[in-house]
């Protein structure tokens, strides 16, 4: 019986032709998908957390509150131990680590040089 509700709303060959490449798993696709989730994590997580917790505590307590985003890292180191999202948690770790750096390195030469001058 389930083999033909199954049957009877698979996909039909045309629309599984063009979709093809997203279940193929490709190796480019986890690789750029989670480089970008990486630098997205190290850049926007923090600061839609921020926010969030402005709009319900006041600053004093968002500002105690605010080390808790250091629990979001249990999400990629979760993703590394699940051997199907593995690789992707790989790229995102290195999305993390040069986003981390280029924001570092940005900021380190825009002090020396306001510093300097």
């Amino acid at each position: 019986m389930e083999t033909q509700e199954v049957h009877a709303t698979e996909v039909p060959p045309q629309d599984r032709q063009r979709f093809a490449w997203w279940h193929a798993s490709h190796p480019t696709f986890a690789g750029i998908t989670g480089f970008f989730a990486g630098m997205l994590f190290v850049t926007a997580l923090p600061g839609a957390f921020v926010g969030f917790l402005r709009l319900l505590f006041s600053y004093e307590t968002a500002e105690q509150l605010f080390p808790f985003v250091l629990l979001a890292l249990a999400l990629p180191i979760f993703l590394l131990v699940k051997r199907k999202t593995r690789r992707f948690a790989q790229f995102m770790f290195v999305g993390m680590v040069v986003t981390a750096l280029v924001v570092l390195g940005v900021t380190s030469l825009v002090l020396y040089f306001m510093v300097d001058a």
